[in-house]
């Protein structure tokens, strides 16, 4: 794993990217301060095995071959190509588990810059949907988007949270969902509840 990580780490290449996805501690992908991949190996586990991951591989490349563009940018720059036929679903880093400088991530995200992006979506009229904040028990995390944006919450109830069950405690994890002016209108007023949702289907973040 070492080894593959180094390598990459000089390379870039995307099939020991793939290695180290399948190998590493929950799958989830950390970074140094110098931009370098350093999470470590998951011992308790092996990855998934080579076929089945070629079959999964083929199969999403099979549903998404002619349907998908993907690209490398700054998100405003995405923003700025969307058009009134698209739909924009964002999942940027979340607040109270990402700050400006995250080992999780190559960068972080502004939230005044985030904000003034989606009222730029507002303006427009374009419809989009935010996966962005969260809480465990009582203790929220992140800063609550501006009503002025005037944006429909929904409150995922994700399951019990994996951090507090190793502390000794007994919470559950509650991820938000917030939709544009445009999309709620589109498929009608929701009011902010609680959407129960099966744990297996819905990873913990906290």
């Amino acid at each position: 794993f070492y080894t593959v990580r180094e390598k990459f780490n000089r390379t870039q290449e995307p099939k020991l990217f793939l290695y180290l996805l399948a190998r590493c501690i929950k799958g989830a992908v950390r970074y140094n301060s110098e931009g370098m991949f350093n999470q470590s190996p998951d011992k308790r586990r092996l990855g998934t095995r080579p076929e089945t991951m070629r079959q999964n591989i083929m199969a999403v490349s099979m549903l998404l071959r002619g349907k998908t563009v993907v690209t490398s940018h700054d998100f405003r720059d995405v923003l700025e190509a969307a058009d009134d036929d698209d739909v924009i679903y964002m999942d940027p880093p979340y607040q109270g588990t990402s700050g400006e400088r995250d080992s999780r991530y190559l960068a972080g995200l502004s939230f005044d810059d985030f904000v003034v992006a989606l009222d730029g979506l507002n303006s427009r009229g374009l419809r989009y949907a935010i996966s962005y904040d969260g809480r465990t028990g009582d203790k929220a995390y992140g800063e609550t988007l501006p009503e002025y944006l005037g944006l429909t919450h929904i409150e995922l109830e994700a399951g019990r949270s994996s951090q507090a069950t190793l502390l000794g405690r007994e919470e559950h994890t509650v991820e938000s969902l917030y939709l544009s002016p445009a999309l709620a209108a589109e498929v009608g007023t929701i009011s902010s509840r609680l959407i129960k949702r099966c744990t297996a289907l819905q990873p913990e973040l906290f």
